[in-house]
């Protein structure tokens, strides 16, 4: 009897260790979609102000500076 409970804290101790300095595990990194992509909304800006000018010119993407 004495040797089972030897052995229940033996594996509670070692789960015990395992979780505090065990491998963690990393959070997910975060994937950008199109809507939080600057360069994304800056194209779209500029497509509504091209449309709402009525005009079809407009800075290409070499003019701005990128």
């Amino acid at each position: 009897m004495l040797y089972l409970l030897a052995l229940i804290g033996a594996v509670t101790l070692a789960v015990l260790l395992w979780k505090a300095y065990g491998p963690t595990s990393r959070p997910p990194t975060r994937v950008m979609g199109p809507d939080d992509d600057p360069d994304f909304l800056w194209k779209v800006d500029r497509e509504v102000h091209r449309r709402r000018s009525g005009d079809g010119t407009g800075e290409s993407d070499q003019d701005r500076g990128d």
